[in-house]
């Protein structure tokens, strides 16, 4: 049972909402409702929110720009979009956005549990018996804290993205395939477009390469997927 994370939904359709809310509570989360994005926005910054389960259309502003806002304002909270079949990826996971997961409707409510779930265990702090540091200069990671530094600068990532970049620093030279990387980051059999591990390091990139189209640490193995450069 959840350990009383809270969830928001933002979603205009009532029955939806409800449907989520109803499995979500069953195993254990406590769950708020909004119908607009503004009052997504609200509820946010006002209760202590774990994950944003947020559809894409909405009246007003739209899940789009509510989840630019919640990222810039909240970079380590767990974002879960709402999206509709024909929308694309690549928008829906796109740089300037930072979503940590999607899923495409009709959806089963139980694989919505089972992603709240994975991306709630992402967020949890470290275990004692993990490394409080890891070290792979310029780069840090402190553990205990769930932040990444480049020297002696904080570098906000989201929940995934720290994953990603944990998993790099702990095995620098291993290379990954999107396969592995799914099943060690997001923890569970992804139904989806492995795109989105394409996309978080993207992402990723941008944020510490000097020159992301010409990746220095996070090196691409054509035909594989990617690995971290081991300078030894």
């Amino acid at each position: 049972m959840a350990l009383n994370n809270k969830i928001l939904i933002v979603e205009d359709e009532e029955h939806i909402r409800k449907f989520v809310r109803i499995n979500l509570e069953r195993n254990g989360f406590i769950v708020l409702e909004a119908e607009t994005g503004e009052k997504g926005i609200y509820i946010t910054r006002t209760e202590s929110i774990d994950v944003v389960v947020l559809d894409i259309m909405l009246p007003g502003i739209d899940g789009f720009e509510v989840c630019k806002i919640l990222r810039e304002e909240f970079p380590k909270l767990g974002i879960i979009m709402l999206t509709a079949k024909s929308q694309d990826i690549d928008k829906i996971m796109g740089l300037e956005y930072g979503t940590d997961d999607y899923m495409v409707k009709p959806f089963n409510p139980m694989e919505l549990v089972l992603r709240v779930k994975s991306l709630i265990r992402r967020m949890e702090l470290t275990t004692s018996e993990e490394l409080d540091i890891i070290a792979y200069p310029p780069f840090k990671i402190d553990a205990y804290s769930r932040k990444f530094y480049r020297e002696h600068k904080e570098i906000e990532l989201t929940p995934t993205e720290y994953s990603i970049i944990k998993l790099f620093l702990k095995n620098p030279g291993k290379a990954f395939n999107r396969d592995e990387i799914l099943n060690l980051v997001w923890g569970y059999d992804f139904v989806g477009d492995s795109k989105i591990v394409d996309v978080n390091i993207r992402r990723l990139r941008s944020k510490i390469e000097e020159d992301p189209s010409n990746p220095y640490y996070i090196e691409t193995v054509w035909g594989v997927g990617y690995r971290w450069r081991d300078e030894e």
